[in-house]
């Protein structure tokens, strides 16, 4: 049987559920995932869930209208261990059964795209640590900088500012780069004068070398047409701030509509830049292979299988950022579903360009203790050739 990604939708807002499965057969676009690998579940067809595969639920429907089937339903999701998410329209109480009490819920207007971007975590192809890095020139956009540090922490995104996330008597310049290597996206404030410092021209080429997507929020007074061919970029506006943006840049700050559009924008940026990240990785693996005249295949889930002599299999898995134990950990579970051969081993790879010493040297130590091992980009060679 074909490995499938299960949604398991429950409820009547027929609405918000083709919304849904028009969005997310677009996250396996840019995933560069056979939509194939989706499979639509109502009520309805129930009979075809499986519950050896990934499943993720959504229920949107009234407690008015709560059956016993979608409850028996409900039951048999929450047995199988599977995210049953809540949407609700006004009011959690008022709206979702008393069964569904205990689940954390969203609202309609919390966009389709951030509930799109909960299945993929919930399906472990988007990570779930939510990191952004904000660059920025302090003189310039402190305050802007601050505000957006704040607005996306409410968000439940990690972001990374230098003013609050370096500890005091860390190693600044290498804990900087060590935390942007590990996020998602950079977002850059780009105000007037901020190519003319050195430590923001610094980060900016940094993230070139490392493929991290950067979503540019360009200041009013800017040229758009320096920028104009990067595919995340958002031109302000003097009406997007809240008091004249030259009287004091100091004191301005972002009106809500223009934040609202800014989290639109780093939540649709952040699958596709993933994805492009770990094509990256993916694509110097398989030529360090080729070079080594082995044979490996991409796997339609995205990871990386050498068949072995001895008819069991390698198995190697992209991993964007710092791998830690919890990847590991998750991988095993998840290559354990879709693989029916025997594994050898499972190896997850990763770019160790700008991760600190410290940590490099942990994830060596981890490798002679855990099952799951690490393997760094500049190590792919040896792999072959040993």
């Amino acid at each position: 049987m074909k490995y499938k990604y299960q949604l398991v939708l429950i409820g009547e807002n027929e609405e918000l559920f083709k919304s849904l499965q028009l969005q997310l057969q677009k996250s396996f676009d840019e995933l560069k995932l056979v939509v194939d690998l989706l499979k639509i579940i109502h009520e309805n067809n129930i009979d075809e869930y499986s519950g050896g595969q990934p499943a993720f639920v959504i229920y949107a429907g009234h407690k008015n209208d709560f059956t016993d089937n979608q409850k028996e339903i409900l039951e048999k999701q929450k047995l199988d261990g599977n995210i049953i998410l809540p949407v609700f329209d006004k009011s959690f109480t008022d709206e979702i059964p008393d069964f569904l009490s205990n689940q954390n819920g969203v609202t309609f207007n919390d966009n389709i795209v951030k509930i799109n971007n909960i299945i993929l975590e919930g399906f472990e192809l988007l990570r779930k640590n939510r990191k952004i890095f904000i660059s920025y020139k302090r003189s310039e956009s402190s305050n802007i900088a601050i505000q957006l540090y704040e607005f996306l922490e409410k968000n439940n995104f990690d972001v990374f500012i230098d003013t609050h996330s370096i500890d005091k008597g860390e190693e600044f310049q290498e804990e900087l780069w060590h935390r942007m290597t590990d996020c998602d996206l950079i977002l850059m404030l780009n105000t007037k004068e901020f190519l003319k410092s050195d430590w923001c021209k610094q980060e900016l080429d940094k993230a070139h070398v490392k493929r991290i997507g950067i979503v540019h929020l360009l200041w009013p007074d800017c040229d758009f047409e320096d920028f104009a061919h990067l595919a995340f970029s958002l031109k302000l506006k003097d009406s997007n701030f809240d008091t004249p943006l030259f009287s004091d840049l100091t004191k301005g700050r972002l009106k809500k509509n223009i934040l609202t559009e800014i989290l639109n924008l780093v939540e649709s940026s952040r699958a596709r830049n993933l994805a492009s990240r770990q094509d990256a990785l993916i694509t110097e693996f398989t030529q360090a292979a080729k070079d080594n005249k082995q044979e490996v295949s991409l796997q339609y889930s995205r990871y990386i299988t050498q068949a072995l002599p001895n008819g069991k299999s390698k198995i190697y898995i992209p991993t964007i950022g710092i791998p830690q134990s919890i990847n590991c950990h998750n991988s095993q579970k998840l290559i354990e579903k879709i693989e029916s051969r025997k594994i050898e081993s499972i190896t997850l790879i990763y770019d160790e360009m700008s991760i600190r010493n410290y940590w490099l040297e942990h994830l060596d130590w981890l490798n002679n203790y855990l099952e799951i091992k690490t393997l760094k980009k500049l190590d792919f060679n040896n792999e072959f050739s040993k």
